[in-house]
């Protein structure tokens, strides 16, 4: 048995999970935000308990000594000698990565040069590999990219009709993100349905308040709809989504704006929180759908149409669906979202069970026995992906 700490380590916060492997068994999980403000967060559970705290975290290192303190101190582990590997999530793994990949300092630099195209993401998932490395720095560490999944699309799939030397000078094309609970999401579906995965086709709709929806054909990603950067593809709880590229120039023009403060109001200030005028939650724009704000229910309208211009789209690119699953924040909670897409549907026969949908639980399907396509929330586990692929790759 071996003890895999999975890490997803944002701009101010680290998301973690000790797995036993290869049972797959929770020891313990939680997250630390706030990093580097006056009063972080830390919030950890563990043997059905859950604690908050409220510590200072400067920087990550603080916040990974922290962590691995508090499993000794709680008795979660006797010594730090029992985490036998360290998994990252790492957003952008560019052409440079086919595959997970054991850490060094060269993937490092690589991890670091891709930074143009993840800014948010990869330069702190290299803050959290450093904090572990130092920590645990006989402790295997292994990289587990976003991107990596969607790298079997096909040429068709992933360029953009640009001039063709943007693509070979500057890797200008489509990398998606979301790979791993995509590829987590279309495996579990296959297992529900009873069908060998690689006869399955799958569209998953991972909707939190970053949101992609794949197509899976075989067990492989056939298309994804975020691209270069995760700005591209439907609207989310800060970003636009697709739209017309003038608009960068446009507002630039009107607004006396450089392109690069327009691209951070189409990823900070956009989606949910720009559409509503309310915020970036779901729940707070659902409030407001409910108490009549015809804006909040245009921020839903808006996002269901496109989810199901790429679920369509992706439906007739693979010849044909079994699975249409859901997952993640907003695709696991949000009812009326899921209603608002499915019924827009019928023309493929897909059929709501609203019963079903109107139940609170976990993994369950929510279309109708004669529904063409099978409908189904499946809660995602990046987590446990990673663990996976930190026992593979590193031959623990």
């Amino acid at each position: 048995m071996a003890k895999i700490m999975a890490v997803n380590a944002g701009s101010s916060s680290i998301k973690f999970q000790l797995l036993e492997m290869p049972a797959e068994t929770v020891i313990t999980s939680g997250v630390m935000e706030r990093i580097g403000l006056a009063e972080g967060i830390f919030t950890i559970k563990y043997d059905g308990k859950k604690e908050e705290t409220n510590p200072v975290l400067p920087t990550h290192a603080e916040g990974v000594q922290l962590l691995l303190d508090t499993l000794i101190d709680k008795g979660i582990v006797k010594s730090l000698d029992e985490i036998t590997g360290v998994g990252h999530r790492v957003v952008q793994g560019g052409e440079f990565f086919q595959d997970s990949s054991l850490i060094t300092e060269d993937v490092i630099n690589k991890i670091q040069d891709l930074a143009d195209l993840a800014p948010l993401h990869n330069p702190a998932h290299i803050i959290g590999i450093r904090a572990f490395q130092k920590a645990l720095p006989n402790v295997p560490q292994v990289a587990v990219f976003d991107t990596v999944f969607h790298q079997t699309m096909s040429k068709e799939a992933y360029m953009y009709a640009t001039p063709y030397e943007w693509y070979e000078k500057y890797g200008i094309r489509k990398y998606g993100a979301h790979g791993t609970s995509h590829q987590y999401v279309s495996q579990r579906a296959a297992e529900l349905i009873g069908k060998p995965l690689k006869d399955t086709k799958t569209i998953v709709c991972h909707l939190g308040n970053g949101a992609s929806i794949c197509a899976v054909d075989g067990g492989k990603s056939v298309d994804t709809s975020m691209g270069l950067t995760p700005l591209e593809g439907i609207p989310m709880g800060t970003r636009s989504g697709i739209l017309d590229p003038t608009v960068v120039s446009y507002i630039c023009e009107k607004e006396g704006k450089s392109a690069a403060e327009v691209v951070n109001i189409l990823n900070k200030k956009s989606g949910y929180l720009g559409m509503s005028g309310r915020s970036n939650d779901a729940r707070d724009v659902t409030a407001g759908m409910n108490d009549g704000d015809h804006r909040c229910k245009l921020t839903f309208d808006v996002q269901a149409k496109r989810i199901v211009d790429y679920v369509a789209a992706y439906y007739v690119y693979m010849g044909g669906c079994d699975v249409i699953a859901f997952t993640a924040g907003m695709g696991e909670n949000l009812k009326h979202l899921r209603a608002n897409v499915i019924n827009r549907l019928g023309v493929l026969g897909v059929k709501l069970d609203e019963k079903l949908n109107d139940t609170f639980s976990d993994e369950r399907i929510i279309s109708t026995p004669d529904s063409k396509i099978k409908v189904y929330i499946i809660p995602t586990n990046e987590e446990v992906m990673i663990a996976r692929d930190t026992v593979r790759v590193a031959k623990i």
